[in-house]
């Protein structure tokens, strides 16, 4: 773990580096609607569109109370843990990833459930966007211009 780095960010970021392996793209800390927060939405090479929850603890995994909003939101929703994890405690009908803090395996795929066709543009656009101005952001973390959604100024 490095300095500062908390349990569930470890996971996060080995989940993003074994969604690659699957030729998926996963950005983290992505909000899909006001007041949401997924620790993993991933976008893979046909659209598709995967929520990936990281759970550190039972304790973790017992607090959460909101997982069951974002499957609206997914084709397909998933569960990332470390080994030691009782998995015996995650909900029927959803994915499994094993991970660490360099790599994921998905051990268990979830059912899927497709998103309406709407809904799957938007999220893409708006998954997009948020990739792209991270991107940005790294390149020029102190931008002297703001844009607005036409590209005046």
């Amino acid at each position: 773990m490095r300095r500062g780095e908390k349990p569930g960010e470890v996971l996060t970021r080995g989940v993003v580096r074994g969604l690659r392996a699957l030729d998926f793209t996963g950005v983290a800390e992505f909000a899909p609607a006001p007041g949401l927060r997924v620790d993993v939405m991933a976008l893979g090479p046909k659209g598709e569109v995967w929520v990936i929850e990281c759970k550190s603890s039972r304790e973790d995994f017992r607090a959460d109370a909101k997982w069951q909003g974002y499957l609206e939101w997914c084709d397909r929703y998933f569960w990332a843990v470390d080994r030691d994890f009782p998995i015996d405690l995650l909900p029927a009908g959803t994915g499994l990833f094993i991970a660490d803090p360099y790599d994921a395996e998905l051990v268990r795929m979830a059912p899927e459930s497709p998103l309406s066709p709407a809904r799957r543009k938007a999220l893409t656009l708006r998954l997009a966007r948020a990739a792209a101005e991270r991107l940005a952001h790294l390149r020029d973390p102190r931008p002297t211009m703001r844009f607005d959604a036409t590209g005046g100024v």
